[in-house]
């Protein structure tokens, strides 16, 4: 255990190092949420309501979708296993006393805490303040919110690990790295929520992985759906990625060749 909390710790420190690149992220996604959230207050301009969702639910998910990108790393950085098996450095790796899924879900839960506590909150402060945010008033929503967070950190590393461990087969990771940037900001509310979809798509699409980084924690803070479900939601798929993520692992370590020798 105190491995795998000095390697959190390593993680953390190791983003807060980059100030002026956190600074740059945190005003990208405070311009980009204004932009979302004039779009989508035109759209509503138009229809009031839309299943259920008014204007200012909607802008409230764009700023909880903004205010999460730091924390899921929806639309990257990759992990470095991908890289460590194109250049062989992954030996390194897999001769640690410790399991390598486990080492790096800590390295990357480093990055995602600092991503919470300093990019995600001035983020969604500047919507609260800009569009006047109607906030929860039930201070349960507000408790279960970084639960919720740390719920769609663990699901979105297990997405990234996934993806990474294709390099095992594929020898490079990055061309399914680069679907997965596609399909998930797409397909997680991040875009656009996933209640203004058809119903079917939308009934699709909240059952994939995806949802949970964004449409369901935006609904839980919302109140369009119930605290226990959505967070039960999460944690299903965050086990079900680990749990996919540490089988095939193991399978992956089992075909490591080292060009050299």
């Amino acid at each position: 255990m105190r491995v795998f909390c000095a390697v959190f710790a390593l993680g953390l420190r190791r983003h807060s190092t980059y100030r002026a690149a956190t600074l740059s992220a945190i005003v990208v996604n405070c311009v980009f949420g204004v932009v979302n959230a004039l779009v989508l207050l035109a759209v509503f301009d138009a229809r009031p309501r839309i299943n259920g969702y008014t204007a200012a639910d909607a802008v409230t998910q764009v700023f909880v979708a903004q205010a999460l990108i730091g924390v899921t790393a929806i639309f990257g950085p990759p992990l470095d296993v991908g890289g460590r098996v194109r250049d062989g450095s992954v030996a390194a790796d897999l001769l640690r006393p410790v399991d390598p899924l486990l080492w790096w879900l800590a390295q990357d839960l480093g990055r995602a805490v600092f991503g919470l506590l300093v990019r995600s909150v001035p983020t969604f402060a500047s919507g609260a303040v800009l569009f006047a945010l109607p906030l929860p008033a039930d201070p349960l929503r507000w408790a279960v919110l970084p639960a919720s967070a740390v719920l769609a950190a663990l699901v979105g590393f297990g997405l990234r690990h996934l993806y990474a461990l294709s390099a095992f087969w594929l020898g490079d990771s990055r061309g399914v790295e680069s679907v997965g940037w596609l399909l998930g900001p797409f397909c997680s509310g991040m875009l656009l929520p996933l209640t203004l979809f058809p119903d079917a798509a939308a009934a699709v699409l909240r059952l994939l992985p995806w949802a949970a980084l964004v449409q369901i924690p935006a609904e839980v803070f919302l109140g369009r759906t119930g605290t226990a479900v959505g967070l039960l939601h999460q944690a299903l798929w965050a086990a079900a990625l680990l749990v996919l993520g540490a089988v095939l692992g193991a399978r992956a370590r089992r075909r490591v060749v080292v060009q050299g020798g």
